[in-house]
């Protein structure tokens, strides 16, 4: 409560002055839009985002544009309530406590985007779902699968789970029936030929400026290299990166990511065989397949850490000695994050080399810790993980329990 009155006295001015900050402006266009003019993204026309992305975005926007920043921050602070409760099981668990200051101090830092783009709502979904897995499966299904129509990403949650969960069956029939759902839905707005717009628009991209894959790229463009420049794709207002070698790159890594995330999902069913301790499994696959989504993709954004901080939340709760080290981690990945975006943005497309240094730093501790869950995930498979539990957390991790 705490920590969203500080976000809400950092937002009034702009709340009682009708603005909106960050990819609001965005929404908020897309909302009126459909609101007042019927033409929907996704429905009417094709869309980056899955179709589920339009519900949170129209609903902040149904007390009109000027309240569309509060509704916004309310749907935030809700959901980052849920999973406060759910890591703490309402309150009444204390060792759960630790895992919830780690994502408000995490969301605290990236609040800069998690305030203000989707994965502000989506990474207290995944919270949620993880923690539900055990124990209410049909509702871990839902709301990860409610979580990936917003955003992609938790699909590499839902993946881990299907991976080595004993309770894949009512998460996945969970999720289909959502999916189900939500296509008929589409089919009788009359957008079904939309549906998987999101996926083709993604594909067509250029190496986009953050992405860890492009690094070497953006140091070719600091230095001034004649051939290599960073520009911005007015199109889809991000920015991109052009260079020998980019046109290349950008066509293969798509391919490459999808063959590292089918290595990690070998790699989890190969350790099911050999471990008992399979909520630590899901958890660390879980961390390995969203890591390999961030490490290999050719588009970088500064919220794509919040694809991975809810994981690392959730890894906390079920064991802190094992997951110190991600955490750690994570938390200087959320700094530099921040340092990147916003504070030296601007720099950072000039080409300013501390800039570039400060990215540089934020996509090798990316690197390290995909490295450090795939090591783990070897340890599993070769059944010498031994996880050594304080006495006072074995309660937690029993209830928390995910397989």
């Amino acid at each position: 409560m705490a920590l969203h009155s500080i976000f809400l006295f950092a937002l009034l001015p702009t709340i009682l002055t009708g603005r909106v900050l960050g990819d609001l402006p965005l929404y908020r266009i897309w909302a009126e839009l459909g609101l007042n003019h019927n033409v929907w993204q996704g429905l009417n026309v094709e869309w980056v985002y899955p179709i589920g992305a339009l519900l949170p975005i129209a609903l902040a926007g149904l007390a009109g544009p000027l309240l569309y920043q509060l509704l916004w921050f309310l749907m935030t602070a809700i959901l980052n309530g849920v999973a406060v409760i759910a890591l703490t099981t309402g309150g009444r668990r204390r060792s759960g406590y630790k895992a919830a200051w780690i994502w408000l101090l995490m969301s605290f830092i990236l609040s800069p985007v998690g305030l203000l783009r989707l994965e502000g709502l989506t990474a207290p979904l995944v919270i949620a779902g993880l923690v539900f897995v055990a124990t209410r499966p049909v509702l871990a299904g839902v709301l990860l699968s409610a979580a990936t129509w917003i955003k992609v990403w938790p699909a590499a949650v839902m993946l881990a789970v299907v991976a080595v969960s004993r309770r894949r069956l009512p998460v996945v029939l969970a999720g289909v029936a959502l999916t189900a759902a939500v296509a008929v839905g589409v089919w009788l707005l009359g957008g079904l030929k939309f549906l998987s717009g999101f996926v083709t628009m993604q594909s067509d991209r250029a190496l986009q400026l953050e992405a860890p894959i492009t690094t070497p790229w953006v140091w070719l463009a600091a230095i001034g290299h004649q051939r290599t420049a960073i520009y911005e794709n007015l199109a889809i207002s991000t920015r991109e990166v052009s260079g020998p070698g980019t046109s290349t790159v950008a066509a293969i890594m798509t391919p490459v990511m999808f063959a590292a995330i089918l290595a990690v999902f070998v790699l989890m069913i190969l350790a099911l065989r050999r471990t008992t301790d399979a909520s630590g499994l899901l958890l660390m696959g879980a961390l390995a397949l969203v890591s390999a989504f961030v490490v290999f993709n050719k588009v970088g954004s500064p919220q794509y850490m919040l694809w991975i901080a809810p994981i690392v939340a959730v890894g906390v709760a079920h064991d802190w000695w094992q997951w110190r080290i991600p955490a750690y981690l994570m938390l200087g990945i959320a700094i530099l994050t921040t340092m990147v975006f916003p504070i030296f943005y601007l720099p950072l497309i000039d080409g300013d080399p501390f800039a570039v240094l400060l990215l540089t730093l934020r996509n090798v501790l990316l690197v390290v810790l995909f490295g450090w869950s795939t090591r783990v995930l070897w340890g599993f498979a070769r059944g010498r993980v031994a996880v050594a539990v304080a006495v006072p957390e074995l309660r937690l991790r029993r209830a928390l329990r995910l397989d």
